[in-house]
């Protein structure tokens, strides 16, 4: 089955185009040129830009056997009884095998490379000659899911249609650990030979070259290493805190958030402690000027020495590194000469101390697991459920927040059948960069308004533009411009009053020109108010406001007032409800009636991950247009080399595409947090 990109309809795998939006299934468009290419190219015609779908291909085996079964089959297969099959050499050799599979699917790059590990692994990276296509591992998911799956492709008659082990340790744990580890693609085992495709990484940033950067704060560093002993706890129960002590596995993204290239299981016969850990950030530390700090040598000798033994020790003691900071900030004292105390025994702290642990620390017997990329990594997995087992109690910690970066974008359109257009929105910031000993951050403070009027000749567009001008002079009199507030959201009472004084903007127009029943003019309303980390929402109308985060995924924050959604929070059942020939009367909507029949929808939120939010009128949002399109034109557009005018164009274009009928208005935002290590406290 070919799975569309756009609405992930489930297709034939004859058709062209999909069978419940229409996009193509054969090709699309170059990101750089815009030339229709087809989806199983390497490089664009025109251009030459890179187009193909890549993996991260591991082979863990004998990879003379991890096909060649299956060669032999399709080789019988496509050749006549009579003719002599040509011999099939074994992967990572120069041979005419190309492929990975016999299904020719995952087209080889370059050759296998053997990896230098005890066990026999090879890599490479992988083309996607049939991206559309339903991955083995998703549709053995599916199918333990008890969904429908119309066809599970199989890889060969000698590949195992369950799950392979490693496979499944890295689903288990993608709850827990979202975006820390690579997504995996595909999977499946022969005899001897397990194939695991993951995401990409090559590109990524090693944590190691980061490090090197002498301007890196302290503070920054410090929540990284709080963040690989969080990562040691979940990965102990699973056997893979192997994969914290090898630093060409240890990467940041592009937001330098700290991940991993992939899993690394525990050597069998080596017990890792706190110690091998403890190596890894002397190797590490080793690459900056940091060892100066005493409070980092007293940290790694106590670690060394066992004084620091466990997990919620060594977290405990990063925090009082990180308050030791915060405090000599304040106090405008040279850091160095405020650490000396932080767990040392006498308090005191030279440069022939600072050596002389440095010195006691780089001769110990270093594990190579720590000092050698290419360590062991055994791959022959135990029952993954005993390794995951009680996950769920393990501890975790919740860092305050503070805002890195805040962008946006907005765009209306008419549509393809309205003649005028009646949306409207405002975006209007105020943003201070500032630059400390912890790095860069913003102080900032967004106004975000959306309004889709109705009512009338050149009605709606009156009503939305009025609603509009009048919120963004209200909020610029009594928030943007009040020195008083600079550090806080107007209060539930000002947001209120807003609202109201837009409502009666347009009430007392509909009054002076005598409007009645349908012809007077309204509007719908999302208003978004940032500051910071935190956000009031205020909501009146179909209009909608989404949340997109890595991991709680698409949420819708508003509930449309309309009588459908009216009569499902009386108890009748959706498909009831919305088979009302009024489902979709506004139940709600700004300038019809006076204020005491406006109830607008108040709520307060709060940014604790990068988070992406969408308002948006109903042209773009009918049909559940942006929930069967969320995985292709929202969640990319989270990522901060993501283009946001880009992305809300493409919007405009979908919605063009696939429902046209209205205007369309999308505004998105994209907030980017940082833990807050002024206040890193237990």
């Amino acid at each position: 089955m070919l799975i569309c990109p756009e609405c992930q309809f489930e297709n034939p795998d004859t058709h062209n185009f999909c069978q419940s939006c229409g996009a193509s299934l054969s090709h699309k468009s170059c990101p750089d040129c815009g030339t229709n290419v087809p989806f199983d190219a390497q490089n664009c015609s025109n251009c030459g830009a890179f187009t193909g779908t890549v993996w991260w291909a591991l082979v863990v085996g004998d990879p003379s056997t991890s096909n060649q079964l299956d060669e032999e089959i399709a080789l019988i297969d496509r050749q006549s009884s009579t003719e002599e099959s040509a011999p099939v050499a074994p992967l990572g050799e120069d041979s005419l095998v190309e492929y990975l599979d016999a299904r020719h699917r995952y087209e080889l790059l370059e050759p296998l490379k053997p990896l230098k590990t005890a066990t026999a692994e090879f890599e490479a990276m992988v083309l996607d000659r049939q991206p559309l296509q339903i991955s083995m591992l998703s549709a053995l998911q599916h199918q333990a899911a008890g969904d429908d799956v119309a066809e599970i492709p199989q890889m060969s008659r000698s590949s195992s249609l369950a799950i392979p082990k490693i496979a499944q340790l890295y689903l288990e744990l993608q709850s827990q650990l979202y975006h820390t580890l690579p997504d995996p693609h595909d999977s499946w085992e022969s005899d001897r030979t397990t194939v695991l495709l993951l995401e990409d990484r090559s590109d990524w940033q090693l944590l190691l070259d980061c490090w090197s950067d002498e301007t890196l704060p302290l503070e920054q560093i410090l929540f990284v290493l709080d963040e690989m002993v969080r990562l040691w706890e979940f990965l102990e129960p699973v056997g893979c805190r192997q994969s914290l002590l090898l630093p060409d596995n240890l990467l940041v993204d592009e937001d330098q958030i700290f991940c991993l290239k992939r899993l690394h299981l525990d050597p069998e016969c080596s017990a890792l402690t706190l110690k091998d850990l403890g190596r890894l950030w002397q190797t590490l530390f080793e690459q900056t000027q940091l060892l100066q700090s005493s409070a980092i040598v007293s940290l790694l000798q106590d670690i060394h020495t066992g004084a620091i033994g466990t997990a919620e020790q060594l977290r405990s003691q990063l925090r009082a590194i990180a308050d030791q900071l915060e405090t000599n900030a304040t106090a405008m004292v040279p850091p160095e000469e405020q650490l000396n105390s932080t767990n040392s025994e006498s308090g005191k702290f030279d440069a022939e101390r600072s050596q002389e642990v440095v010195a006691d620390l780089s001769s110990s017997n270093v594990p190579e697991s720590a000092s050698n990329p290419s360590a062991p990594t055994h791959f022959q997995t135990s029952d993954s459920s005993d390794r995951t087992e009680g996950m769920d109690d393990l501890p975790t910690v919740v860092l305050p927040m503070q805002l890195f970066s805040l962008e946006d974008a907005g765009l209306t359109d008419t549509g393809r059948q309205r003649e005028r257009n009646e949306d409207a929105f405002c975006i209007q910031t105020k943003i201070e960069r500032l630059e400390n000993k912890v790095g860069r951050t913003i102080h900032a403070r967004g106004l975000y308004i959306l309004c889709d009027g109705m009512g009338g000749h050149a009605g709606g567009e009156v009503a939305s533009s009025l609603a509009v001008d009048t919120l963004k002079n209200y909020f610029q009199t009594h928030w943007l411009e009040i020195p008083e507030m600079r550090d806080r959201l107007p209060a539930r009472d000002i947001i209120l009053q807003s609202v109201k004084l837009a409502n009666q903007a347009i009430y007392e127009v509909n009054q002076q020109q005598g409007r009645t029943g349908n012809g007077r003019m309204g509007t719908t309303l999302v208003l978004v108010l940032i500051q910071d980390t935190n956000i009031a929402v205020a909501h009146v109308g179909d209009s909608r406001l989404y949340k997109f985060t890595r991991k709680q995924g698409l949420e819708a924050v508003t509930q449309d007032h309309d009588v459908g959604q009216r009569e499902i929070q009386r108890g009748v059942e959706p498909e009831i409800a919305y088979s009302r020939p009024d489902a979709y009367q506004l139940t709600q909507a700004l300038g019809p009636r006076n204020e005491d029949f406006i109830k607008p929808d108040l709520q307060f939120l709060e940014i604790n991950e990068d988070t992406l939010l969408l308002l948006s009128s109903d042209g773009l949002t009918d049909n559940d247009l942006v929930e069967k399109h969320c995985h292709t034109h929202l969640e990319p557009l989270i990522g901060s080399r993501a283009n946001l005018e880009r992305g809300v164009n493409d919007l405009i274009d979908l919605a063009n595409q696939h429902n046209g009928h209205d205007n369309i208005t999308a505004v998105a935002i994209r907030a980017k947090v940082r833990p807050n290590l002024g206040n890193f406290r237990d």
